[in-house]
């Protein structure tokens, strides 16, 4: 018997899910509802379903979630939409008792996590976290030499994530770029590599310290630099074709679709100026953790760089390794999805104690992030193979790797270190 899904939000990161049900995994499983704030973009959802042979499924307005899950009685609910809202979803399809996948982050503050850590031990549902990262095979890879004792006991990681003026960009025209919203950079972008550390090593956050400015998006910064142009939103403004961070919302359907029409049901403006006035997050970070097994790690995230991805190194033992990846650049729900997360170069070197250093062999699949994609997707709506590396991330596992980033956030504003284990009880 399929599996069937419903799906609340159903912006620019919501096809990742419908579509892979309507396609590959039909066989095994089903959509068969949207929830959203925008008809709009449901119809869009629907007309998207239609193009793959599937028949149109009901929508409900967001204020009728409840009455979707009363209605169409689903196995499983995707919650796709807006951060701060991730919680509230999660924890009201557990208590109608539906399993639930979210993407990440799982939310995006320390009391949205207790709330559906409790949830989750008082309705005995579960819930799935989907890290993709964790599934790209030069991250498995980076899991197996460190669980293989390649280098022995790991004292130290050096960390750098680079977001380039395309993707980086991004993330300061869209809601992302209110905290109150995402939760900041350290929240919902780098959940993914918080997550990665405590995959790769095998351990959790246990004292935080950070620091973090905006230095290159929003109106000061751009006025310091001589900008004396500025506008709202790139649809219509004349400043914004000069500007090589604006983007025109009809030269692509999706964005068009899901956004420029959507906006008189949704009041959702995604094309706005990224030198704006109203930015509440940092751009420049620098994040230092202590993990429970002693484990120090040094991380940087900046968000206007030349080129996207990453050097993380590690520091054993027995030795050190090397790895520099470098992903092609994207704009979400705006380009070509083969460029989500596909890899332009990637590498990884051992460099043994006493002995020569070696290249390691990456071997990689078809789609995105190096073939990971679509070992996940198998996982959530397929038919899993067993898993070595226990990839699939659990609740506990989505808020330890939010709370690496809530704990830098709480330091970033206190100029103080941030124990983790004092703002949640697991």
């Amino acid at each position: 018997m399929k599996k069937r899904y419903v799906q609340v939000g159903t912006g620019g990161r919501a096809r990742f899910f419908y579509e892979a049900i309507a396609t590959t995994y039909q066989e095994t499983s089903e959509i068969v509802g949207f929830c959203d704030l925008s008809q709009t973009r449901m119809n869009y959802a629907n007309t998207l379903l239609e193009r793959h042979g599937q028949k149109k499924v009901p929508t409900y307005h967001y204020t009728e979630y409840d009455q979707m899950l009363d209605d169409l009685d689903p196995d499983y609910v995707i919650v796709t939409t807006v951060d701060r809202s991730h919680h509230d979803y999660i924890i009201r399809a557990m208590e109608k008792g539906y399993d639930v996948i979210s993407e990440k982050p799982m939310t995006i503050d320390e009391g949205k996590a207790q709330a559906i850590i409790d949830a989750e031990k008082r309705t005995g549902k579960s819930l799935r976290v989907t890290f993709n990262y964790r599934y790209a095979p030069h991250n498995t890879k980076i899991r197996e030499l460190i669980r293989d004792n390649v280098i022995g006991d790991v004292f130290s990681i050096h960390f750098e994530w680079l977001l380039n003026t395309e993707h980086g960009a991004d993330y300061f025209r869209r809601w992302h770029r209110n905290k109150v919203n995402s939760g900041g950079l350290l929240v919902h972008k780098s959940t993914h590599h918080f997550d990665l550390v405590n995959f790769w090593i095998n351990s959790y956050p246990k004292t935080v310290f950070a620091f973090g400015d905006l230095n290159f998006y929003g109106m000061k910064n751009a006025e310091k630099r001589g900008v004396k142009s500025f506008y709202y939103r790139s649809t219509g403004s004349e400043a914004a074709k000069n500007d090589p961070f604006a983007i025109d919302l009809n030269s692509n359907e999706e964005l068009k679709e899901l956004y420029l029409k959507a906006e008189n049901d949704s009041g959702y403006i995604r094309d706005r100026s990224v030198f704006s006035d109203d930015i509440s997050i940092e751009d420049t970070l620098g994040v230092t953790v202590k993990y429970d097994q002693g484990t120090i790690l040094t991380y940087s995230l900046n968000a206007y760089m030349p080129w996207e991805g990453f050097n993380v190194s590690f520091n054993g033992s027995k030795g050190r390794i090397e790895m520099k990846v470098v992903e092609k650049s994207y704009i979400n729900a705006g380009g070509d999805k083969e460029n989500e997360g596909a890899l332009e170069v990637k590498s990884i070197k051992v460099f043994p104690m006493f002995d020569e250093p070696y290249e390691v062999e990456i071997i990689e699949g078809e789609g995105g992030h190096g073939g990971g994609d679509p070992v996940m997707l198998n996982d959530l709506f397929g038919t899993p193979e067993p898993d070595p590396f226990n990839r699939a991330a659990s609740h506990i596992d989505g808020a330890m790797s939010i709370l690496t980033g809530v704990a830098a956030n709480k330091s970033i504003a206190s100029g103080m270190p941030i124990r983790v284990n004092d703002l949640i009880n697991l």
